[in-house]
């Protein structure tokens, strides 16, 4: 018995053509992810032995990662990240005094949801600002707006937009926006003008955003910033109402890698140095 056409197909396919079928269903449901990667994602499901579920979860989890790249690019540009970093390439074992499980549960990113804090604290060169900037790129990518700066830098944006009438509009952004991260918080000491509008931008996100600070200093030398024991206890009594903290202490994270640089520099000169005795 001839098969009866069926008029919903492509034209020269047949129902027993389900390769050329999926391939062009997909293509009229504009799934282009899934139909470049489907048949690579089958082999390596079979492979490890995935479940047919599982397996539809990546392909889907593949496509919403490459519709959402555009709109996760702009946050990061919008976040003004001074360079995009991740965990990936945090080393963890540098600094055993950072709580590796607590970092990575953070970049679940549910904190933000909650408007909880962060403070990351503990000397220069430890990976404060890696992590700050790891926590943001993860904010980024799950959908939320960020904006990155060092407290010098905002304090003084601050003041200029005081000066020029704009602070209303940039204290009303600085709100609105979910997760601000304020970098050195502790390296340069803030003028009485700019800690009091720096205390107002953490007033106003309190309990309606979350915000990220690293910190060199611990917080009973917080004053030594701000220059007022009023202001440090009343920053610090918003701050840490919701938060998780991270301590890293341990040696200069920098130096070390510097170090390791000149010790392989070295080895390489002396090795070029040293006749072949083969």
């Amino acid at each position: 018995m001839s098969r009866v056409p069926d008029d919903n197909l492509p034209t020269g396919t047949t129902a027993g053509a389900p390769q050329v079928l999926l391939n062009h269903h997909l293509k009229q449901l504009k799934l282009p992810t899934v139909l470049r990667e489907y048949e690579k994602v089958a082999r390596e499901c079979a492979r490890d032995g995935v479940d047919h579920p599982r397996y539809l979860l990546r392909l889907i989890e593949l496509e919403l990662i490459d519709r959402e790249r555009p709109t996760v690019e702009r946050r990061i540009r919008a976040a003004r990240f001074p360079a995009v970093k991740s965990f990936d390439t945090f080393d963890f074992t540098a600094i055993p005094s950072l709580n590796k499980m607590l970092a990575l549960d953070l970049a679940r990113c549910e904190y933000i949801l909650r408007r909880e804090n962060i403070i990351a604290l503990g000397n220069s060169g430890t990976g404060k600002t890696h992590v700050a900037l790891a926590l943001g790129l993860a904010a980024c990518q799950k959908g939320f707006t960020v904006v990155f700066t060092t407290a010098a830098a905002l304090a003084n944006q601050l003041l200029e937009a005081r000066d020029e009438k704009r602070l209303l509009k940039m204290q009303r952004e600085l709100a609105a926006v979910k997760l601000l991260i304020i970098d050195e918080l502790g390296y340069v000491p803030l003028s009485p003008t700019g800690a009091e509008l720096l205390f107002e931008t953490f007033s106003q996100r309190y309990e309606r955003g979350s915000t990220i600070v690293t910190s060199n200093l611990p917080f009973e030398d917080w004053t030594q910033v701000l220059g007022s024991e009023r202001l440090t206890g009343a920053l610090l009594d918003r701050l840490t109402h919701h938060v998780s903290i991270l301590t890293m202490i341990g040696d200069s994270y920098r130096l070390k890698q510097s170090a390791s640089r000149r010790r392989t520099a070295g080895g390489a000169e002396q090795n070029q140095a040293t006749p072949d005795e083969n």
